[in-house]
């Protein structure tokens, strides 16, 4: 299931990378001065104009471009940014590699694809079929304006070089789960946590980029002493641990049979949400489960287009932010979703909070925003990510404003609300990752776009067969 790969593969992996094609850091300070800045820190703010102050891979200050100029300017290079400047979006849950399986196993509910579709295939993958997949899906979520996503998947070294090539910042969480073919045989899901210690040991905060934590699948394709096991690694390591759970209403059924309580209770009681936890979906959770969730300050990936398009449900989302627990959008993989533009989910997220709870105001456009933003890097416990503020990753998009979706524009609190219901991923058109712009009117400048297609279509012509 995980492949220890070698350097000399690794090495030709990355001599494929295009340089970065922008604007990199010449060292010393730089001030973006746009239209307007969004910092998404907490509350509608908006600066019109605004100015954001780069150092490094970090922003230094965020102000309007009066406050932050002063007679002392000599050594920071001004540089001028058409339409408003945003955080980069963080995508809180992913298997970004499955841009080889998009478009298959249309129609069927979740468990079925999983076994009659996906898993069979996966069982197949190698890891330059891994490494293409994340390398065209870094290219899609860059455009898209997404700096930032959380994978769980296999062949981590693949998805790990992938993202340093492509510019890219990832949270990596590999997955220990049982393909078919593979043996489940006594404690089966040691070994994958062995070679998923030594990735930690090698690769954590690699290029200031790569986070490694780590996962398990969910409670039904992995077994208890499996989740206590694999989230016991990451706690050891203050990592992530990341896993679906209530999903689908029926997935839990024979555990809860199993073990006498639903799979939130049992976890926590079996110490799994002791360390850092993050739930993917969390669709189908009574009110104690959630008392569970806020008790053990578990965060939760919301993934509202997978779940409408699997027919899986709709998350108690606003039952869940009521509670205080953090909560980020993910657009789960491109095989179920079936993009990557968390866009798409944000506006989403809100016309489902307010159709289930029958209320027009149950999710405002700012909160939706948030969700995408600063909420999602505070639910991968990276208050780093997701917002413009000292001390914050260097991670923004340039949003044009120069497009009818932002007419009229009579105040800040309008420019909010057109960002969510108006605006869409097509009005991205500049993109930077730790003070790099990896993305210039609207071209990504670090992926071989072409190269990257047909390395993917290729590949998935090949796994299709089985």
């Amino acid at each position: 299931m995980v492949n220890d790969e070698g350097s000399e593969m690794q090495a030709a992996r990355l001599d494929a990378r295009l340089p970065f094609g922008g604007a990199a850091p010449r060292g010393g300070t730089v001030r973006y001065v746009a239209d307007a800045v969004v910092p998404c820190t907490g509350g509608a703010v908006v600066l019109r104009p605004g100015a954001v102050e780069v150092s490094g891979d970090s922003v230094t200050r965020v102000g309007t471009p009066g406050d932050l100029r002063s007679s002392s300017d000599g050594d920071i290079r001004e540089v001028r940014v058409d339409g408003a400047l945003l955080p980069g979006f963080v995508n809180t849950h992913c298997h970004s590699p499955m841009t080889l399986f998009r478009g298959t196993g249309e129609n069927l509910p979740l468990l079925r694809w999983l076994h009659e579709v996906l898993w069979p295939r996966e069982a197949h993958l190698e890891p330059d079929d891994v490494y293409w997949g994340m390398t065209l899906a870094a290219a899609e979520l860059l455009a898209f304006g997404v700096t930032t996503s959380c994978e769980m998947y296999f062949h981590p070294d693949a998805v790990a070089d992938a993202v340093v090539g492509a510019g890219s910042r990832v949270v990596l969480t590999p997955a220990v789960l049982a393909l078919p073919g593979t043996e489940t045989a006594g404690d089966w899901w040691t070994a994958s946590l062995e070679q998923y210690a030594d990735f930690h040991t090698r690769r954590h905060g690699e290029a200031g980029r790569i986070e490694v934590g780590f996962a398990a699948h969910a409670a039904y394709s992995v077994p208890l002493a499996g989740l206590v096991d694999t989230a016991a690694a990451a706690e050891a390591r203050g990592a992530l641990f990341h896993l679906h759970v209530a999903e689908t209403a029926t997935e839990a059924e024979a555990f809860e049979a199993e073990h006498g309580g639903s799979v939130p209770r049992v976890l926590a009681e079996a110490g799994v949400f002791d360390g850092r936890v993050l739930a993917a979906h969390s669709i189908w959770l009574s009110p104690e489960d959630i008392d569970t969730y806020a008790a053990h300050d578990v965060a939760v990936a919301h993934c509202p287009q997978s779940n409408a398009k699997l027919a899986s449900g709709i998350a108690p989302l606003t039952d869940l932010l009521a509670r205080g627990i953090r909560v980020g959008l993910g657009t789960d993989g491109p095989a179920s979703n079936n993009d990557l533009d968390l866009w798409e989910e944000m506006r989403l997220a809100a016309l489902l909070a307010r159709l289930r709870q029958s209320d027009a105001g149950a999710l405002p456009a700012g909160v939706a925003l948030d969700l995408a933003t600063r909420g999602a890097g505070a639910a991968l416990g990276r208050p780093d990510l997701g917002v413009l503020a000292p001390g914050a990753k260097a991670d923004m998009m340039a949003v044009s404003l120069d497009d009818p979706a932002f007419v009229p524009l009579l105040d800040d609190a309008m420019l909010i609300e057109h960002l969510v219901w108006s605006a869409s991923s097509r009005l991205v058109t500049d993109v930077w990752v730790g003070g790099e712009q990896v993305v210039v009117d609207r071209e990504v400048r670090t992926v071989d776009l072409a190269r990257a297609r047909a390395e993917v279509g290729r590949r998935a012509a090949r796994l299709a067969s089985y």
